[in-house]
Order: C-alpha cells, then sequence, then structure tokens
C-alpha cells in the first residue's frame, strides 16, 4: 500500500495512567525515551504487528490519537496536502536521529501527520 499508517501517538496529559491502561488492556510494554523539558518522556510501544508508536505529554496540547502517513518526500507531501485544502498546523521539521515529520488538519476537519524515515534522504 503506496503512503501506509507508520506510527500512531497518543498525546495525552497523564502518560502514566495511559501506559497503566494501554498495557493492561492491549499486553503493551514501553520503553521510555528522554526528551527535553517540557515533553521529558516519549513512551514508545511497539505492538508486534502494525504500526507502533508513542505516547506523550505535551502541555497545552489535545487529547487525542494523532496516525502518522508515511511519505517518500515530506516537503512536496506537505506542499500538496496544503494545495488540496489542508491546513498546516506544524510545518516540516526534523525528529534528530529519527526523521521528519508535519502535522496537518484535512479538508473534513481531522487530525492527520505525514513522516518521513531518515533513511530516505529526500529531504
Amino acid at each position: 500500500m503506496p503512503s501506509p499508517f507508520v506510527h500512531l501517538e497518543l498525546t495525552t496529559p497523564d502518560l502514566k495512567r495511559a501506559k497503566d491502561f494501554y498495557g493492561q488492556l492491549c499486553g503493551w510494554t514501553f520503553n521510555d525515551a528522554p526528551m527535553p523539558p517540557p515533553i521529558n518522556t516519549y513512551a514508545v510501544f511497539n505492538p508486534g504487528t502494525g504500526p507502533g508508536g508513542g505516547l506523550v505529554s505535551m502541555p497545552g496540547a489535545p487529547t487525542g490519537w494523532l496516525a502518522y502517513i508515511g511519505v517518500d518526500d515530506i516537503h512536496s507531501a506537505t506542499k500538496k496536502a496544503a494545495a488540496l485544502g489542508a491546513k498546516v498546523i506544524r510545518d516540516v521539521e526534523e525528529v534528530p536521529g529519527h526523521g521528519w515529520m508535519s502535522i496537518l488538519i484535512d479538508p473534513t476537519g481531522a487530525n492527520i501527520a505525514l513522516w518521513q524515515n531518515k533513511g530516505n534522504q529526500s529531504s
């Protein structure tokens, strides 16, 4: 499938509670990755099949799940999304050591993110 979902991310005000809930519900285990303040911790999970993701507390961000779509060229995909009526919430930014991301609101009002892996060096 071209442009598959590649990552899922939950922004939550209570990281511990979310980890407890999803750990018990889904059997997920988490590897906590240190992040600079104000985030401090990014809890990575790998469900074994399908896309993995992370849980994060980010002050001021709404609580909810965000799906990331994999793209070959983050800059052109973000520009194309905007031309198709998406609102760019966070323009292309590097996630050091991993890749690049952008966050959009599609023309129907849904949040979506785009992701380009670091291994794809067209950026």
